[in-house]
Order: C-alpha cells, then sequence, then structure tokens
C-alpha cells in the first residue's frame, strides 16, 4: 500500500487577477503561500515517508512544492522537474480577464473553451511575449513540443503519457506531485477512470492535497486532506 499526493498549486497572481495563465510563468500570492504552507502541515500530519517529489517546470508549482518540503522537512528534497506536468496551454486566451471574456463570447463559448474534452482556444502568436518560446524558465524545452493552444485532451495524453513513462513505475513508495488544476484534472481522469463529460465537471482547489491511495497499482480510495475545502471527486 501506497499514497500519491497530487497537490494543486496555491493562489498565484493571474488567478487573484481571473486571468488566463497557461504556461506564463506567474508566482504565488501571499494568500497562495499560506495555502501551500498549510498544505505542508496537512502532508506532515500523515506521518510517512515520501520518496519522489515532482514538479512542473512552473514557478507557482515549484514554489508550492518547496514551501511544503520546508514544512515536513524532509530528508530527501531532490525535485524532479517535468513540463509535461504544466499547466494546460489557452491559447490566444492567454493573459486575459475571465469575466471580460464572458461579457464578449458569452459564458456558454468560454465554458467549452475551459471545460470541454477537444477544444481548444485560437493558438497564440510566436511573437507574444506570453508564448512559452518567449520565456526563458522553459528554454531548455524542445521547440517543436512547445504548444501554441491545447485541449484538455491534449494535456491528458501529455501528462498521462510522463505519468506512465516516469511516475507509474514508482508507486511501490510514497509520491508527491505538485502541478496544476488541469494537468491534475487530466491524471484524476486517467486514475478515476472518468468519461469525458464527467471531468468536465471535476474541480482542483488550490493547495488542498489530495491524497491517493494505490495497491499493486489500483487506486483503491482518494480523498482532500483539508475536508472543509474539499470538491466533489466524481468517484469516491
Amino acid at each position: 500500500m501506497s499514497h500519491l499526493i497530487l497537490v494543486r498549486h496555491g493562489q498565484s497572481e493571474w488567478n487573484l487577477q481571473k486571468r488566463f495563465t497557461g504556461w506564463v510563468d506567474v508566482d504565488l500570492t501571499a494568500n497562495g503561500k499560506l495555502e501551500a504552507c498549510k498544505a505542508g502541515e496537512l502532508i506532515k500530519d500523515l506521518n510517512i515517508e515520501i520518496t519522489y517529489f515532482y514538479s512542473s517546470y512552473q514557478k507557482r508549482a515549484l514554489n508550492t512544492l518547496k514551501l511544503i518540503l520546508n514544512t515536513i522537512r524532509t530528508k530527501n528534497e531532490k525535485i524532479i522537474k517535468a513540463w509535461e506536468l504544466n499547466e494546460r496551454h489557452y491559447g490566444e486566451l492567454t493573459g486575459l480577464n475571465k469575466d471580460d471574456m464572458k461579457k464578449k463570447y458569452g459564458e456558454d463559448k468560454i465554458f467549452k473553451f475551459r471545460r470541454s474534452w477537444d477544444i481548444s482556444p485560437g493558438p497564440l502568436s510566436k511573437d507574444n511575449p506570453y508564448h512559452a518560446l518567449n520565456i526563458d524558465a522553459y528554454s531548455d524545452i524542445p521547440r517543436d513540443k512547445i504548444p501554441d493552444t491545447e485541449s484538455l485532451k491534449n494535456t491528458y495524453d501529455r501528462v498521462v503519457k510522463y505519468y506512465s513513462e516516469n511516475i507509474k513505475n514508482n508507486l511501490d513508495k510514497n509520491i508527491l506531485v505538485a502541478a496544476h488544476g488541469n494537468s491534475i484534472r487530466a491524471l484524476c481522469k486517467h486514475l478515476f477512470d472518468l468519461d469525458n463529460e464527467a471531468i468536465s465537471k471535476l474541480e482542483i482547489p488550490t493547495g488542498n492535497p489530495l491524497l491517493i491511495t494505490i495497491d499493486n497499482n489500483t487506486v483503491k480510495n482518494a480523498k482532500y486532506l483539508d475536508n472543509s475545502r474539499a470538491k466533489n471527486l466524481l468517484k469516491f
């Protein structure tokens, strides 16, 4: 029996401003840092030894994980960074205010962009300063791997491929992954066998660790550690 802990980063600067963030590398707010520290306390209270620590390339996830590690004071602090765990790319919506876009395009269309399985926003221009090609944090990612836009399906494909090739084989140990709303939704779809309609209803709260119990590579149970901020997992 082992545990896979999934943590969405704490509140980011653009979460607070209600902007589509995607691959833009924004940091945590003061409240986001507090959420990360609270996540660390909740994980520490489990009194389990965690062997592997994974994060996306993005500083809001990476700094969330660092704050968790500082809180639990683990002896093993080697972080494995994977761009495949990055947030979904929001294409031409990147940087725009969500409320403004709802007024411009209507709530239904924005909901489809945000929650549907295989609908992508239009591509972000490669000369846009928010494009990942122009962000230093991604300089070592092969250029042909950097998207201009993504659907949840695109995100699922890269996240689950990485999980299957790099994380799954380590599930005999306890693992902590710090990532993003859509990369965690993708993992939950895979792990919980959620259909395309169900995944549109799954919400992932910031800074609330999701504890998944694994036995022989099979998910046995899942629960949020902060029940007061838990969301419906649709499966458990």
